[in-house]
């Protein structure tokens, strides 16, 4: 638990998303209050709000972003549990197809969830405004910041309470955090006031998919398993997802890089679905009642924002989550970041860093969080020849190594255990280059390469 310093007297974290929720928990120690401010309505209930077109898409939560979460809110796996997510230990009950084969099912030793987004936000918007210091201000749009005469300090926020048609308001604080997400206007404010804008990296990778929900029977074997297929990049191309989730539901979600996205017309989204290696997805898409229609999603780019490299920034303002990286959403990373990034703010304020060294210092921590998912998303983009942005010096050696770990997890579970590890972001990538992991890479390979020579050999008949 971090150490409480004598509180100040007001925080604003302008956006109500998982990032915003966890930030406001991170900061009601340190502050006497903390207004969360989110633009769209909120309804209690789990659902999707307008200006939150991913939640309603296949979302699971990494073993180290639960992990964080639990941290904050122990009881959070129990109430998940409760309203039918599963916590478990996931590597158990995967079915996960890649590189022509499935990936050997092990124990991990660490616990995730799976289940819709709205689920997962209700509970840690519940938690989080059961503090007695955290409000939450819906329906008001921010108009943009207010600063002090010399446009060196943040002192609060212009609002518009919609639904109260006051007319435009200030609202004084001490520190405000944007957690706004992709579409941050930040940049545009920093100029506004006379700052630089941050450098940005852009990496395309026109990816674009579609979701429906399923009734899900009770009995169904396939509900204490999930699956996964993912495309041995660049022959493939396609990947879909079929998760098991709250309220008897089952969510299947299919796309693909490099413009093969998933159609919406029914007949035209089952033959996609059937081109995939999992005939349980297939199976679920023709036989199970749909019971939404079918939602289509397009991601054109991944976009990281480099707040730690400014050299000046105002006081009293940060930046956090998507609204500092918004990563390529088929690899699930973007929550745990969120998540990591709350609590490095957390540490920075535990450690009473105050002043200019406030975002000096919580900025390069959140860099060097966001800098492995990075990583990890960037090099699975750039296998394919279409991915354009800026390209990690070795990356093409790097992934054929990796595309040798990749065949290696079908047929060791070691090797499987590595990688999930690196996946789950408990682990840094180097260390899939451990020697005892490379050796077993290397007869991984070697194996399946004989097992294949043996499957091409001609039978012999006797005449």
């Amino acid at each position: 638990m971090s150490l409480v310093h004598a509180p100040r007297q007001h925080a604003i974290v302008l956006g109500a998303s998982l990032g915003g929720l966890l930030t406001a928990r991170v900061l009601s120690p340190y502050f006497e209050r903390v207004t969360v401010i989110e633009r769209d309505g909120v309804d209690p209930a789990p659902v999707a709000r307008k200006g939150q077109p991913q939640a309603r898409h296949l979302h699971g939560l990494l073993a180290s972003g639960l992990e964080q979460m639990t941290a904050y809110f122990p009881d959070l796996p129990e109430a998940l549990k409760t309203a039918g997510a599963i916590v478990a230990d996931l590597a158990a009950s995967m079915n996960w197809y890649t590189h022509g084969g499935k990936r050997q099912r092990l124990t991990l030793g660490m616990t995730s969830a799976v289940m819709s987004r709205p689920l997962l936000e209700s509970l840690v918007r519940e938690r989080t405004l059961a503090r007695a210091n955290i409000e939450l201000v819906d329906s008001c749009a921010v108009l943009g910041l207010v600063t002090n005469p010399e446009q060196t300090r943040v002192t609060g926020v212009r609002i518009d309470r919609r639904s109260e048609h006051e007319g435009p308001t200030t609202l004084r604080a001490d520190l405000v955090v944007d957690c706004t997400g992709r579409g941050s206007r930040t940049p545009q404010w920093l100029e506004a006031l006379g700052y630089d804008a941050p450098p940005e990296s852009i990496v395309r990778v026109d990816v674009g998919y579609a979701t429906r929900l399923y009734r899900r029977a009770p009995g169904d074997p396939l509900g204490a398993s999930w699956t996964l297929v993912t495309p041995e990049a660049p022959r493939e191309t396609r990947f879909g997802g079929l998760f098991p989730i709250e309220g008897d539901r089952w969510i299947v979600s299919v796309g693909g890089w490099q413009g093969d996205h998933a159609p919406t017309d029914e007949k035209a989204f089952s033959e996609y679905v059937r081109r995939l290696a999992s005939p349980d997805i297939y199976r679920i898409v023709t036989q199970a009642e749909p019971i939404s229609e079918i939602m289509p999603y397009k991601y054109p780019y991944s976009l990281r924002r480099h707040y730690e490299r400014l050299r000046r920034f105002p006081l009293g303002f940060l930046v956090l989550g998507d609204a500092i990286c918004s990563f390529n959403p088929t690899y699930g990373q973007g929550m745990t970041s969120a998540a990591r990034q709350a609590a490095a703010l957390d540490a920075t304020l535990a450690e009473g860093v105050t002043g200019p060294c406030l975002a000096q210092s919580f900025f390069k921590r959140a860099a060097s969080i966001v800098d492995i998912p990075w990583q990890l998303a960037v090099g699975e983009d750039f296998r394919y020849p279409t991915t354009t942005g800026p390209k990690p010096a070795g990356i093409d050696l790097l992934n054929r190594y990796v595309a040798a770990v990749h065949r290696a997890t079908l047929v060791d579970p070691e090797v499987c255990r590595a990688f999930l590890k690196v996946m789950n972001l408990i682990e840094p990538p180097a260390s899939l280059m451990a020697p005892h992991v490379m050796l077993r890479v290397v007869n991984a390979n070697r194996r399946l390469r004989g097992q294949k020579a043996r499957s091409l050999e001609p039978v012999l008949t006797r005449p």
